[in-house]
């Protein structure tokens, strides 16, 4: 017993591949039994009894381990069609109810993601080592025996291993992996700087502020996993079908044999009864949907959300990037009277290019346009959510919000308070500018929004990193009433987990902050191809920022679950017509297999239809 529990275990271990070997093994023992003669012992049977064995047993260990985890699927048929075939010498029908089951199994573990992919490409990103120095020497050591204070360079184009401040060197850092800004921030010395950061083309020297585990890409790391680990355990498709579909053809079988006192009805039945619309039927629409989905630049990960999202209720929703085009523009610069607004524009955008704040490229970029020279910064300071502190050209600038105002601060030269975004300028310690800023909603976000009732859909939620004044700007443009603005990936992950006991979620988001959430939501939407590890996070990805492409997504899902449906009621009804014809024994257990067979084609055949695109994928209309 030793020997073969280890046996099985090898078998599960190597589970990927375990069902296109039985597969092939039954489909080559059915052609040998077919071409040997009948004659001796075992005849033309041997065969047979080798998949019987070999494959057979490996299958029923696994519907014994969900029995064990009380998992009644539909599959449980085929396990005592497999049983009683071995019993009453049915060896050929057993065979091709091996054949039947792992065909299914092969199908559905060809759709299907690994659960990790997401883990593994957040650590396949972090440096496994660092480069201290000490003493004007450079030495290489493993990441995790960093210590907070420590000075580590981190060279052109590595990424950086753990949080800290630069001390010395200018350049720049790709920090879009973190906060789904598709825009480098400049460095200077006291600019901070994340793990996880792409360093630019200059090498920079940071003091190191947090060990590697307590790094901020280590936390979001951490949170993945939790989410990983949490992840809702749902009833799939064809186990909701098979929940009233096994007890019928388990009563129909019994009471067969009661009647006729043979037990080959009973075997006749439950090989008539083996749900191949179920374990392939649904499998062959759902694959059929994944391509669908492909050819519109929809990438399905994890194909179980294609059943999952007719059922979810509620939307959860990210901001920047995903309802906004995620590149805001500087619109109004309303300075107090004497302000040169060219030289304050100059000034400011000289310090945001080392800034990490989403409205930092819009004023860049207005400087740009005003062909304006950037100037060199002698010193910096960021601290977290107050603004930013630089001097440059002997001038003492502070970009701040409202909140963080010097407590001098003259409070009648403010412009009164507008909905949006804003930064406010102060200048040697007295405030001289507010400058507004316009990142307007996609064109068809409002459309959308408005649409999503159609899909079943009732509540809404935006949930931002941003401050809140900002998202409920945003959400008032596009018909949004519950805002949630400051969040972190964790807290994110906790008003996911709140919705979830709710109803079931929809998340999409666009950064490596939102990969938690789409992990933990019951269906995770990852808008654009910004990051590998949101895309592993999520069960589809929308390659091009659409949220047209999200409305094609609800309707390629609703409709495989419409055909799926379809298959497999519609060959259970007529595996349950070929039932009794098998209890009046009609049919020998091989002639309900072939009828079996016949059925599973007519199952397939509709299912197919998923894979060619209706007349209609998209049914509302974007805004003029």
């Amino acid at each position: 017993m030793k020997y073969l529990r280890v046996f099985l275990n090898s078998y599960n271990a190597s589970s990927k591949y375990l069902g296109v070997f039985i597969s092939t093994l039954a489909l080559m023992s059915i052609a040998l039994h077919l071409l040997l003669p009948s004659k001796g012992h075992f005849g033309s049977n041997w065969p047979l009894i080798v998949c019987l064995t070999v494959g057979g047993i490996p299958l029923l260990w696994q519907l014994g381990a969900k029995l064990v985890r009380r998992e009644f699927g539909s599959d449980i048929l085929a396990g005592i069609s497999i049983l009683t075939s071995v019993a009453l010498g049915e060896y050929l029908a057993g065979t091709l109810v091996v054949l039947m089951l792992s065909g299914g199994e092969v199908l559905e573990r060809f759709a299907v993601r690994s659960a990790s992919s997401a883990l593994k490409a957040l650590a396949a990103r972090i440096p496994s080592t660092a480069q201290r120095r000490v003493g004007g020497k450079i030495e290489e050591i493993p990441v995790d025996q960093v210590a907070v204070g420590d000075e580590i360079v981190v060279m052109p184009h590595q990424i950086c291993p753990v949080d800290g401040t630069v001390s010395e060197g200018n350049g720049s850092m790709d920090e879009a992996y973190l906060t789904g800004e598709p825009f480098k921030i400049s460095k200077a010395p006291g600019s901070q700087v994340l793990s996880g950061a792409i360093n630019g083309d200059a090498a920079l020297t940071i003091r190191a502020t947090a060990l590697a585990v307590d790094s901020r890409y280590a936390k979001i790391m951490q949170v993945m996993r939790e989410a990983e680990d949490n992840r809702p355990q749902l009833r799939r498709l064809g186990d909701q079908l098979g929940a009233w579909y096994t007890p019928v053809a388990i009563v129909i079988a019994l009471l067969a044999w009661l009647i006729a006192g043979d037990p080959r009805r009973f075997l006749a039945v439950l090989v008539v009864a083996t749900p191949c619309p179920l374990l392939i039927a649904i499998p062959v629409a759902i694959i059929g949907s994944v391509s669908l989905a492909a050819k519109r630049g929809i990438i399905i990960r994890d194909p179980s959300v294609l059943e999952r999202i007719a059922d979810c209720r509620t939307m959860i929703l990210d901001k920047t990037g995903t309802l906004t085009y995620g590149r805001p523009t500087l619109s109004v610069q309303d300075t107090l009277a004497g302000v040169d607004k060219r030289r304050l524009l100059q000034l400011v955008a000289s310090v945001e290019r080392y800034s990490k704040h989403p409205l930092a490229g819009a004023i860049i970029r207005a400087a740009e346009e005003a062909k304006l020279a950037l100037l060199e910064v002698s010193e910096i300071h960021e601290p977290p959510g107050q603004g930013l502190k630089a001097k440059v050209d002997g001038v003492e600038i502070f970009v701040t919000s409202r909140r963080f105002l010097p407590p001098e601060t003259d409070l009648t030269q403010l412009p009164k308070q507008e909905a949006g975004l804003e930064c406010l300028i102060v200048l040697d310690g007295k405030y001289v500018a507010t400058y507004r800023f316009h990142d307007g909603p996609r064109q068809e976000s409002r459309p959308f929004i408005a649409h999503l009732g159609k899909h079943g859909i009732n509540r809404v939620l935006l949930v931002s990193g941003d401050r809140e004044a900002e998202v409920k700007y945003l959400a008032e443009l596009v018909g949004i009433k519950e805002v949630y603005g400051a969040t972190s990936p964790e807290d994110k992950v906790r008003i996911v987990r709140e919705e979830n006991e709710r109803a079931k979620t929809v998340f999409i988001g666009d950064g490596i902050n939102d990969a938690p959430a789409l992990a933990t939501a019951t269906v995770g939407i990852a808008f654009g191809p910004n990051s590998d590890v949101t895309s592993n996070a999520a069960g589809a990805v929308i390659m091009e920022a659409s949220l047209t492409r999200v409305d094609e997504f609800f309707h390629i899902g609703a409709r495989m679950r419409r055909i799926a449906i379809e298959s497999a009621v519609g060959g259970m009804l007529l595996s349950i017509v070929a039932m009794f014809f098998a209890a009046g024994g009609a049919l020998s257990p091989v002639t309900g297999a072939l009828v079996q067979e016949v059925i599973d084609v007519v199952a397939i055949l509709n299912a197919l239809r998923a894979s060619f695109p209706p007349k209609i994928l998209i049914d509302f209309q974007d805004s003029k």
